[in-house]
């Protein structure tokens, strides 16, 4: 590149340039969808304590509690994981182990998300 470029000419064409503005708004929208859901299930946790555990179930399993934990699920570790994922670019410097610890991140949210929504799904529909 040109020792002579500006700093906005350096910058153009890599990735944080380009992306970079997806990626903050994406977690903005994950972090104002989580305030309600938070507040929701926090409420509602308290809400059941000291209830027997068949409660608990019954609760869990009825539609609108299944729906709202299913999206406090995906949203919670969907905004983890762009959270995490930022960190690692900021600190990670050695680009193997970068790409590593961003895809070993992402393949943890997804797989506890999908455990998390299996298991309120087994809750919803018995078995």
């Amino acid at each position: 590149m040109d020792r002579y470029a500006t700093p906005l000419q350096r910058v153009r064409g890599l990735g944080s340039a380009k992306e970079g503005v997806n990626h903050w708004w994406l977690q903005r929208i994950s972090a104002i969808a989580l305030v309600p859901l938070v507040i929701w299930f926090v409420a509602s946790v308290v809400a059941l304590t000291g209830a027997p555990l068949e409660n608990v179930t019954l609760w869990l399993g009825s539609p609108l509690p299944a729906l709202l934990t299913v999206l406090l699920l995906i949203a919670g570790f969907y905004h983890a994981q762009l959270g995490l994922q930022v960190v690692i670019e900021d600190y990670v410097h050695h680009e193997g182990l970068k790409v590593a610890a961003i895809l070993l991140v992402k393949g943890a949210a997804v797989v506890l998300a999908l455990a998390g929504v299996f298991a309120v799904l087994k809750l919803a529909f018995g078995g």
